[in-house]
């Protein structure tokens, strides 16, 4: 019974085991900055409002074709009403119907069709780089929440070392205190100690379950779903600050930040703006078209055609048509002739009857319309003025943030270097003391104090070495290089 217990419990562990590293996601900062890039809802809303603008433009560049226009109609008219194919009064039911068309086209307008398809291309493109910029913003989140998890693990293997260290210390004490060459108090205390690097290790694992939870938000990943980060191996020596000014770092940046580059362009659509509201003093030329026929059911009767319409001969005999001198022996008869008819007048025949085509030009002379072409151009001047200001707003923004990565990254590479030396200092100074501890030359409180300040010593490294990395990445980032680790 106990063995099948034991194959139970050991294939259970199998399955859970297989199900976890079938079901783990363990993702690279590139698929993680990938994933982003394709899921997150405000980069979502700036593709839209992208293609928003692409639909405008090829509105815009469609506007300058000729324009054609059907209409199709019928109608019942009772009582007296007008015959739509002779304009004459008839008094009983009609039934009427037609067809027209209409094109029209815009010859000159002052330019303000080419104007606002320009005016589109800026906007299109500036709406290209402010989704660029939302990419941005993501990607560095998502480096950032990246290293967090990252962090925390460093942290937690630093609080599992300790407990070790701990665990280790604690039993040679037991050993000296068996042989009585340790005072019980020892190994109270380390026991005491190994409890708290059992707590922080449950804090540590709890922080990465935090980082792990913050990045998948970032991710818009279930929380419920198993996902981990791969960890990358960092060499320090790879890490080197700029070698750059940081007033030349800014004026690489200039260059390549999405930002500068849609404010640049938001400064031309507001010159194409101006010039598009100017366009309004200009006359606007234009040329139209019209095509229409109808049918009536009035005139779908017998009806007498030309001689090669393909009517039915009627012969009409000679019949008196007067008097010479108003004598009755003297009569006037007319010729003998010929009559062609048809016995109705179909839809399809009075529609290719009753065709007709109209094409005229029509010149806009704006004369005065209340100020309002005046009011629209100091609009478009102001909005210009407008969006200049947003520009070096923009710039002035990005250099104060380079400024302060600049400075940032410049302290943290003091503070990794500050750390190292510190770690190497304690972990001399801890390995001496535990020496002595053990030989009973030093008290507990000594040792606690040197294991303490090693632990806290190496969580500053930690921390140091991850905030030093995400500095000099972010001026990395500014200098236009690609988001990697």
């Amino acid at each position: 019974m106990k063995k099948q217990k034991i194959l139970v419990l050991a294939f259970a562990f199998f399955v859970t085991s297989w199900t976890h590293a079938q079901e783990v996601k363990h993702w690279s900062l590139e698929q993680c900055i990938n994933y982003a890039f394709e899921n997150n809802l405000n980069i979502k809303l700036s593709d839209l409002s992208r293609q928003n603008i692409d639909a405008q433009l090829q509105q815009s560049k469609l506007s300058m074709i000729p324009s054609l226009n059907f209409n199709l109609f019928n109608s019942w008219r009772w009582g007296r009403s007008i015959d739509p194919t002779t304009n004459r009064f008839a008094n009983q039911s009609i039934n009427s119907n037609g067809l027209n068309g209409s094109t029209s086209v815009i010859l000159f307008n002052g330019n303000r069709q080419v104007n606002t398809i320009r005016q589109g291309k800026k906007e299109l493109e500036a709406s290209h780089y402010d989704m660029e910029k939302s990419k941005n913003d993501i990607a560095l989140q998502v480096v950032g929440g990246y290293l967090n998890v990252i962090f925390a693990r460093e942290q937690f293997e630093n609080a599992n070392n300790q407990l070790n260290t701990t665990r280790t210390q604690v039993e040679q004490t037991q050993k000296l205190v068996d042989a009585g060459s340790l005072p019980i108090t020892n190994l109270l205390d380390l026991t005491a100690q190994e409890a708290g690097n059992e707590v922080d290790v449950i804090n540590a694992e709890n922080e990465i379950e935090l980082a792990l939870l913050q990045l998948k938000q970032l991710l818009q990943i279930p929380a419920s779903e198993l996902f981990d980060v791969v960890k990358p191996e960092f060499d320090p020596e790879e890490y080197g600050m700029v070698p750059y000014p940081v007033d030349e770092v800014y004026q690489q940046a200039l260059g390549t930040q999405p930002e500068i580059r849609s404010a640049n362009l938001k400064i031309e659509s507001a010159d194409y703006g101006i010039k598009l509201a100017k366009g309004a003093h200009i006359p606007a030329l234009s040329m139209n078209g019209q095509f229409f026929t109808n049918y009536s059911s009035i005139q779908n009767r017998e009806r007498i055609v030309a001689d090669d319409a393909g009517g039915t001969p009627t012969d009409i005999p000679p019949s008196p048509i007067g008097q010479v001198n108003n004598d009755p022996n003297f009569m006037v008869y007319s010729f003998p002739r010929t009559i062609y008819t048809m016995p109705d007048y179909p839809i399809g025949t009075q529609w290719l009857d009753n065709r007709s085509w109209s094409l005229g030009l029509n010149i806009s002379i704006p004369v005065f319309n209340g100020y309002i072409t005046k009011t629209n151009v100091q609009r478009a001047e102001i909005m210009k003025e407008s969006v200049t200001i947003e520009a070096e707003n923009t710039r002035n923004v990005l250099r104060q943030t380079i400024e302060r990565a600049y400075n940032d990254a410049e302290a943290a590479v003091k503070i990794f270097d500050a750390a190292t030396k510190q770690v190497e200092a304690l972990q001399e100074s801890f390995r001496a003391t535990e020496r002595s501890f053990n030989l009973g030359a030093k008290s507990f409180v000594d040792y606690q104090v040197a294991s303490s300040n090693l632990f806290r010593a190496k969580s500053d490294l930690t921390r140091a070495k991850f905030d030093y990395i995400f500095k000099l990445k972010i001026l990395d980032f500014y200098l236009g290089n690609p988001l990697t680790l």
